[in-house]
């Protein structure tokens, strides 16, 4: 894993990225441990199994703990940066929200997929069979998901609020007057590079540490969602959200960098 640098000339970006693609490897490596699982549980339902699964779900929740907090390291660094990350295509790009995918995206996927594996097996349900998966949702699951789903749009909308009005600061009075006054010097070429560079310095610093605060609150956000949507599933359940969102995810940035590669084939 890539560890972080101390050295102020390290370019943030490139560092992160590094630590992303082996990140990006391992959860490919996890969604295989979690289609054998769910293959294995076909066949072989019993105590047992049902302890296997919840090792192998701790273990794909503690990868991503992994991934926010090593984030978080990497946002003290320069966290304007991680606001848009290179590291993503531009079709990821588009569907970012402060960083990073929306909470409540969590929420749909486990309808979207709940859906699929409902039609899917439509039969046995109403024949009264239990499959056990996403499409099997309980009135009480059903309920406490959507209670959760209230919730979690609640929260967004705050940190959405919030980016709205960081965003607006940056043409706020003291920044405005900063702009002006650095303007005004290189007009007269006055303190080139001095005292003018030093100012703007301390002014992206205190936004820098803003973004900061916002991006940790969303990856807290994030996180909160994604354990408690597993709380809520069964064991084999929640392996095939897990299923779902790795999917989702690494077929989404594979579709990204390939659609870049096409672009810049026409080019």
């Amino acid at each position: 894993m890539a560890e972080p640098h101390n050295n102020p000339s390290t370019t943030t970006t490139e560092s992160f990225n590094t630590f992303f693609q082996n990140w990006i490897s391992e959860q490919n490596n996890y969604l295989q441990q979690l289609v054998t699982a769910s293959n294995n549980h076909k066949q072989n339902q019993n105590q047992n199994d049902q302890g296997l699964l919840a090792q192998l779900i701790k273990k794909v929740v503690q990868h991503y703990e992994q991934y926010y907090q090593e984030k978080s390291v990497w946002e003290k660094h320069d966290a304007i940066s991680m606001l848009t990350p290179t590291w993503r295509s531009s079709l990821e790009d588009a569907f970012l929200w402060i960083g990073g995918w929306r909470p409540t995206l969590a929420i749909h996927l486990l309808y979207s997929k709940s859906g699929l594996q409902l039609e899917a097996k439509l039969g046995d349900l109403i024949r009264g069979i239990s499959t056990g998966d996403l499409g099997d949702l309980s009135p009480s699951q059903i309920e406490r998901i959507d209670c959760l789903h209230r919730k979690t749009i609640q929260e967004e909308r705050v940190l959405t609020e919030k980016l709205a009005k960081l965003q607006e600061s940056v043409a706020d009075r003291s920044m405005v007057e900063l702009s002006n006054a650095v303007s005004e010097m290189m007009r007269s070429e006055e303190d080139a590079g001095g005292e003018s560079e030093e100012k703007v310095r301390r002014a992206l610093e205190l936004k820098n540490e803003d973004v900061e605060e916002l991006l940790h609150m969303a990856d807290e956000l994030r996180l909160e969602t994604l354990k408690a949507l597993i709380e809520v599933l069964t064991p084999i359940q929640a392996v095939y959200f897990l299923i779902a969102a790795a999917e989702l995810h690494l077929r989404l940035h594979d579709w990204g960098k390939k659609r870049l590669h096409g672009n810049s084939d026409k080019e």
